[in-house]
Formats: C-alpha cells, structure tokens, sequence
C-alpha cells in the first residue's frame, strides 16, 4: 500500500448516486460527488408505488466517478478496489442477456403489503420468525410474488433478481452475484438452516436458480470487466470486494461490527443498528433483523433494525412552526432553558405514519401536559426532542430483550445528533457512551472494499483513521432525572398505544 493507492465507494440511494475516492493509505477522502444535484426521480404509477430505472443508478454512478477522477487527478490505474452501498430491498430483474426487465421496484414502494402477510399467515408466525427473522412483509420476495401474479410473461423471462448494489456490481463487471446479507434483507436467507429460504421461494413458486451466486461481503467477488473500463475510465481486472446495503453499510462506516454496538441516525426518519451475537428475533416483529456485514455461516453477527418514522421530522415541524424566527443552533439553546423532563410537557413523536416499532400502529403525534401559566416555547422545543429520543429507547430495549448488551453508540455528527440536548438524554437514559464520528456512506463502502481485497488486515485497521469528533458519556449525577423522565413518557405512550 503506498500513498498513490486509492479505493473508490459508491452510495447507490434513491435521492442520488454518491461516489467517494479514499486515500488507501491515509484513510483521508480526497474526493465526492454526488448526481443528480437535484432529487432523481421515482415514478409512482399507482398510490404506494415507487420505481426508478436502473440504468438512471448506472449513468449516476459514471457522472458522479468521472467528476471526482477529474477533480482529483487521480487515474483509474490507482484505483486498487470499489465497494458498494446500496438502498436496501429493491428489486431488480434481469434476462439471460443480463438486460433489465421492468423498472426496479424500490424499497417505498408498498405494493407487496398484501404477498407478504398471507405468506405470513399462511407458513405461520413461528415458522417464519424461527427461520427468516422476519415477517416477509414489504420486502425483496414479496415484491417478486408481485412481479409473478401481475406480470406472469416477464417473470417467465427473469433470469436473475438482484439488488440496487448488485446490478451496479453487475454493470461494472458482467457478472450477476450476491451476498449472505444481501439475501437477508430481501427475506431469501434461512437463519436455521444457513442457505437461501427455500421455503419463502417454494410458497411462491419461484425457481432457486433466480437466486444469484452468493460471495462474501468482504471478497473479490468480480472485477471491473473490459467494456465497464471503456465506459467509466477504470482499469480493467479492478476488484470489486464489498457491498452492503445502506444501513449495514452505514455501521460498517462507524466501524460498528462488535455484539452490543449500535449505530444510529437521526434525520427525518430515525435507525438504531445494533449488532447482536447470537441468532434471535423479536417475537412481535416490531425490528428487523438481517445478516450483518461480517456474518457469516460460522459467525452469528447480526444487524437489529429500527426505525422510527417521526423523528428529525418532528423537530423540523416544531421549527417551521413554532420557533421559525431562531436557527437550529438558537432552537437548541432555547431548549436547555427547560429542565430535564420539560417541566412535565410530554410529546408522542409518531405523527410520520404507523409505526413498526408499535406493530403498525398509527398512533399519530401528540402534545400532553401543558401548563398555560407555567410552559413557553422552550419546554415545547426540549418535549420534542425528549420524545424523539424516548422512542430511540423504546426500540433498544426491545433490543435489550432479544439479548443485545447495548454499551456504545456510534453516530455521524449530523442531524440531531448536532444537538446536545438530544444527545445528552440519549446518554443519559441508555446509559451508553455516545462516540460522534466524520464518515459517510460512500467512504465507508471504499474501506470496505479495501477490507474485501486485503489491503487492510481487517476492520480495525481500515477505520483506524476514522475522525472521532466527541464523546457524550451518561452524567450519573442527572441520570435518575432522566430516566423518570422517560418512565413518565413511557407510561403516556402505553395509555395512548392501548387506548
């Protein structure tokens, strides 16, 4: 490895393609991009559908490499691996010409609501839980049982499904595989008998050849194919050795791979991604649970989901209309104004939708226990970032019951993380230290692949360069206050979830 050595990542979202060039040896990012500048589009030919062109993530991808190579200097000879990130649970379908077939059907899209709760029903809770960790619901088969029921002639041409991340890897190289965790998110991996789910695939009918071959998450898994060089400015024979999907791939970026790691963000929606060491579910699926990047069949790691719709959402609400006139920054020391708990104002966060975590309930968001004699602004502004926190920790003691021992939390410094208040309640009712980091997706992914084609002996020297830019340990002189706090919310949200 020498200072002329670069790994190159791409963060394949649905917004835009992000593509990032590190230093090998530096770990040091020395360029990004990211295309389009404005959102790329996703059509919605029927409420709660959602699908873009693949070939749109293709062209992304070439635009955003082209402007880093050429804002950069750097040329693709230096280029020593590519690692991939991707969003998670699309569907992409191909011919034996490796042609796409129909538009992908993206992670948003709902339609397949319906294929998986009968596959649910009908193979049973247990059944499912024991075997897949989750219920089929939305994700990658069921989008494919669609594909089967309502467009029969083109399933009968699909030769392989993939993922987002891997048709990247498909472009890039001409060859169709994919990974153990990949496999996991769209529910086509048995946890109980470590091999593809053949029976999700048996209840719909689908061949097992549609299943690409499956590599490690940290392998040459394909190399940068001759007409891929011609197009991008790659050198032919570059190794593709990693990809992940985006939120995998986002703890991998915080160097979270450790049982009773977390990794969370805190932007419109929340996620909370723990790792846990042993094979295990939550009997009320209220997260889901896939493969981790570094599962394997030998080595339980397993990534613990949760998401929280009404999070960095509702502090931007709380801003427009409430604090409009103060910045960010000012709404945060307004809200240190109040004390720990908001003088007894209590705010329900989930007014984003129903919510997993409270198994599908719309509970919608409300405001409780104003005082107008005593409360202002500031208690409303602290309340709302109380409850969004509380809700984080709602979900990690679900965590806590499928037998995560949570210790450390790691976050990219961003977001609601920008706020101490938020993070000084997180501490102080998790009882975790709060590690804040400078990383993101597409940088993660170039380490990564730097892991997969052994430029870095393993996880701990590829991000031994990682920026860690504060810690937040629990205050043990204020953690009684909040933790009665959340207990008081915790009550609220019960009456309001049964009510």
């Amino acid at each position: 490895m020498t200072r002329n050595d670069y790994l190159l990542g791409f963060d394949v979202g649905s917004s835009s393609v992000k593509a990032s060039l590190v230093n090998a040896l530096t770990g040091e990012c020395v360029a990004d991009a990211f295309f389009p500048e404005k959102e790329a589009p996703i059509t919605a030919l029927k409420a709660g559908w959602a699908e873009q062109d693949p070939e749109m993530w293709w062209t992304n991808a070439k635009l955003a490499l082209s402007k880093i190579m050429k804002s950069s200097g750097v040329t693709g000879n230096l280029i020593k691996a590519i690692g991939i990130s991707y969003q998670m649970h699309g569907l992409v379908c191909v011919d034996k010409e490796l042609n796409v077939l129909r538009p992908s059907i993206i992670w948003c899209d709902s339609r397949a609501v319906p294929y998986g709760e009968k596959a649910f029903a009908t193979l049973g809770k247990e059944q499912c839980l024991s075997h897949f960790l989750n219920s089929p619901g939305n994700f990658t088969a069921s989008k494919l049982a669609w594909v089967k029921e309502n467009e029969p002639e083109l399933f009968d041409r699909i030769y392989k499904i993939m993922l987002p991340g891997d048709y990247i890897a498909m472009k890039l190289s001409g060859e169709v595989n994919t990974t153990i965790s990949g496999l996991s998110e769209g529910i086509m991996w048995d946890f109980k008998d470590k091999c593809p789910a053949s029976i999700l695939l048996e209840h719909y009918g689908f061949p097992t050849s549609v299943i690409a071959d499956i590599v490690p998450t940290f392998s040459v898994q394909s190399r940068v194919s001759k007409s891929a060089a011609a197009e991008t400015g790659l050198s032919e024979g570059t190794p593709i050795s990693y990809r992940a999907g985006d939120q995998p791939n986002n703890a991998l970026s915080l160097n979270v791979f450790n049982p009773g790691e977390i990794a969370s963000t805190a932007g419109t929606s929340g996620v909370v991604y723990g790792v846990l060491g042993e094979v295990n579910y939550d009997v009320k699926s209220r997260v889901n649970t896939f493969a981790h990047v570094n599962y394997t069949k030998d080595v339980d790691r397993l990534g613990v989901l949760l998401c929280i719709n009404g999070t960095g959402i509702l502090n931007a609400w709380v801003h427009r209309n409430i604090v409009q006139e103060l910045t960010y920054p000012q709404m945060n020391d307004l809200a240190s104004k109040a004390p720990i708990g908001s003088d007894g104002v209590m705010i329900i966060p989930f007014g984003n939708g129903a919510e997993r975590v409270l198994e599908n309930k719309d509970t919608g968001c409300s405001v409780h226990g104003i005082n107008f004699n005593k409360h202002s602004k500031e208690h409303i502004v602290r309340a709302a970032q109380e409850g969004i926190v509380f809700s984080f920790c709602y979900g990690m003691e679900i965590m806590r019951q499928m037998g995560m021992d949570i210790k450390k939390i790691h976050a990219g410094k961003a977001n609601m993380f920008l706020s101490p208040i938020f993070r000084d309640t997180l501490a102080g009712v998790s009882g975790s230290t709060i590690e804040l980091y400078d990383t993101d997706g597409a940088a993660g992914a170039a380490k990564g692949a730097g892991i997969g084609c052994g430029i870095y002996a393993d996880h701990n020297e590829a991000f031994s360069s990682l920026k860690k830019l504060a810690v937040i340990d629990p205050d043990e002189n204020k953690r009684k206050d909040y933790l009665e706090a959340y207990s008081r919310w915790l009550e609220l949200l019960n009456k309001s979830v049964n009510c």
